[in-house]
């Protein structure tokens, strides 16, 4: 008999450790961090100098071109923006 073991998403000890600084996360990640879809994260880009700015993946300046976003960066902006509610509330 085989014991099939299995870890949980919850297992911390299971995954590498990844350094927010150094982590870049795709735009599925950025829609799961802040709960904006695609075009809402690419109207913030323009209209709101706050919002973490995207890091190119190539050289290509085409419309399309791959980015990722620094996890810290991304976490920072959500800190900022709970705080911010917090502020408005007193």
């Amino acid at each position: 008999m085989t014991n099939i073991s299995s870890t949980s998403a919850s297992d911390t000890s299971a995954r590498p450790f990844c350094d927010p600084a150094t982590t870049l996360i795709r735009i599925p990640e950025m829609e799961a961090i802040t709960g904006y879809k695609r075009p809402t994260i690419y109207k913030r880009l323009k209209d709101d100098p706050t919002f973490p700015k995207p890091v190119p993946l190539s050289n290509s300046k085409a419309r399309g071109a791959p980015v990722a976003w620094v996890l810290a960066e991304v976490q920072t902006w959500v800190r900022q923006r709970i705080a911010l509610r917090k502020v408005a509330a007193q």
